[in-house]
C-alpha cells in the first residue's frame, strides 16, 4: 500500500482528542501506511502549509483558526468536531462525531430509572463552536417532555473557569431555586465538577439531593471528583477509527456514499459511579429492594426473594414499584440484568456462555431472548455494532 502523509490537527492535551487518536492509531496499525504529523503544542498543531506536502487531514474544527487553515488545503479533510450542529455551519466537510440525541436519551433514562422526577440540564455559554452542548440539552429536554417531565435549563454567562467565583455564584443561585431531589445532566465532565462544587457550597448532598451525570468519562477527573462522577462513555476511539477509514477512502479516490461521509457515532453507555448511585424515592422498602437486586443480580435473584428481604408481599411490593418507578419488581430485575449484560459485552471479551451466569441468566438462550426483547438486537449484534471496524 502507498505511504501517505496525514496530519491530525487535534488538541491532544484533551482526553477526548487523545481517545480519538487512539482510534486512529488502531486503524493505522492494521489497515494503512501513514506518516503522521501530530503535535501537542498549540502553536504547532497546524503544519507549516508552505512546506508540508500532505495527502489528508483529520481535524477538530471546533476552532476558527483550524477552520481557516483547512479551507486553504487542497487535500481531503475529515472533521471530528461538534460545530456541525450550529445552524450557521456551512463548511461542506465529511465528519464523524457523537450522536448527541442518543447521549441525551441515555442520560434521561439513567436518571428516570433511579426514580428522579425533577430534572435539570447544565450547559455552557453559547459560542459558534460549542453547539454540541445546546444540542445535548435540547434532546434531553425533549426526551423528558415526551415522558411528561419538565427540565430546568442553565448555561451561565462565563465560559472561562478562571472566573471561578462568578461561575459559582451563578450556579449556586440557579441550583438553590430547583426542587430536590434533582437529577442533573451536565454537558460534560468539567461542567459536572463545577456543579459538584456548587452543591458543596449549598450543603446539598450528592447524590441524595442532587444526582450528577457528566459526559466524556474522563476517568482521572471522574475518579478525582468527590464523590466519584458518573459519566457517559462516548466511544471516542470509534470516532477516530471511523474518521481514519473515511479519510483513507477519500485519499484513495474512492467514491463514498453521503451516508458514510456524515457519521454520528453512538455512545457506549453510562459508567455508574457514586454521583448517581441512589434511588430518589421516599419509600425505604423500594429503595432497599432496588439495592438488594443490584447486589444479588448475578445469583439469579427472584421476585419472591426480593419481597422476603423487605418483609412485604409480592403484590404489595409490585404495587409500590409501579407507583414510584413505573415498573414491576420483575421488570427491574430484567432491566438490571440487561444493563450488566451490555456492560460485559462492551467492556470484556468474555463469551456469551461466560456472561449469561454472571448477569443472572440461567442459559445463553434465555439471555438472548430477553436481550433481544429489550434492545431489538441479539447480544452478538449489539457487541458487533459497538465494536465495528470498517473494512
Amino acid at each position: 500500500m502507498p505511504r501517505r502523509d496525514v496530519a491530525f490537527i487535534l488538541n491532544v492535551n484533551k482526553p477526548y482528542d487523545r481517545k480519538v487518536v487512539e482510534g486512529i492509531a488502531r486503524y493505522v496499525r492494521t489497515k494503512a501506511n501513514w506518516r503522521v504529523y501530530v503535535e501537542d503544542e498549540p502553536m504547532a498543531r497546524i503544519p507549516d502549509l508552505r512546506r508540508w506536502q500532505g495527502h489528508g487531514v483529520i481535524a477538530d474544527l471546533d476552532d476558527q483558526q483550524v477552520v481557516d487553515a483547512v479551507t486553504t488545503m487542497n487535500v481531503p479533510v475529515v472533521n471530528i468536531g461538534g460545530a456541525i450542529f450550529d445552524e450557521s455551519w456551512t463548511l461542506d466537510t465529511p465528519y464523524v462525531t457523537t450522536d448527541n440525541a442518543v447521549v441525551a436519551r441515555l442520560a434521561a433514562e439513567h436518571l428516570i430509572d433511579r426514580g428522579f422526577r425533577n430534572f435539570a440540564y447544565c450547559g455552557i455559554r453559547r459560542t459558534p463552536f460549542n453547539p454540541w452542548a445546546r444540542n445535548r440539552g435540547e434532546h434531553f429536554r425533549k426526551f423528558l417532555a415526551d415522558h411528561r417531565f419538565a427540565c430546568a435549563m442553565y448555561r451561565g454567562r462565563h465560559l472561562d473557569a478562571r472566573q471561578w467565583n462568578a461561575v459559582q455564584e451563578g450556579l449556586c443561585c440557579w441550583l438553590s431555586t430547583l426542587k430536590k431531589p434533582l437529577g442533573l445532566f451536565a454537558c460534560n465532565d468539567a461542567r459536572a465538577r463545577h456543579i459538584q462544587e456548587s452543591c458543596r457550597r449549598l450543603n446539598l448532598r450528592i447524590p441524595e439531593d442532587v444526582a450528577i451525570l457528566g459526559v466524556d468519562n474522563d476517568e482521572m477527573m471522574c475518579e478525582l471528583a468527590n464523590p466519584a462522577l458518573s459519566s457517559i462513555e462516548l466511544g471516542t476511539d470509534r470516532i477516530g477509527f471511523d474518521a481514519a477509514w473515511l479519510l483513507d477512502q477519500l485519499m484513495s479516490g474512492k467514491r463514498v456514499a453521503k451516508a458514510r461521509r456524515q457519521v454520528l457515532t453512538e455512545p457506549v453507555g453510562v459508567v455508574l459511579r457514586a454521583s448517581t448511585d441512589a434511588m430518589a424515592v421516599d419509600d425505604k422498602a423500594v429503595a432497599l429492594a432496588v439495592a438488594f437486586i443490584r447486589d444479588r443480580i448475578g445469583t439469579g435473584v427472584h421476585v419472591v426473594e426480593v419481597a422476603d428481604h423487605v418483609d412485604l408481599s409480592r403484590s404489595t411490593l409490585d404495587n409500590r414499584f409501579k407507583s414510584l418507578l413505573g415498573r414491576t419488581v420483575h421488570d427491574e430485575i430484567e432491566r438490571v440484568r440487561i444493563e450488566l449484560t451490555k456492560s460485559l459485552l462492551l467492556n470484556t471479551t468474555r463469551t456469551l456462555a461466560e456472561i449469561a451466569p454472571q448477569a443472572g441468566f440461567g442459559t445463553v438462550q434465555y439471555m438472548a431472548t430477553v436481550f433481544r426483547r429489550s434492545t431489538g438486537r441479539t447480544p452478538g449484534q449489539f457487541r458487533q455494532s459497538h465494536q465495528r471496524q470498517r473494512r
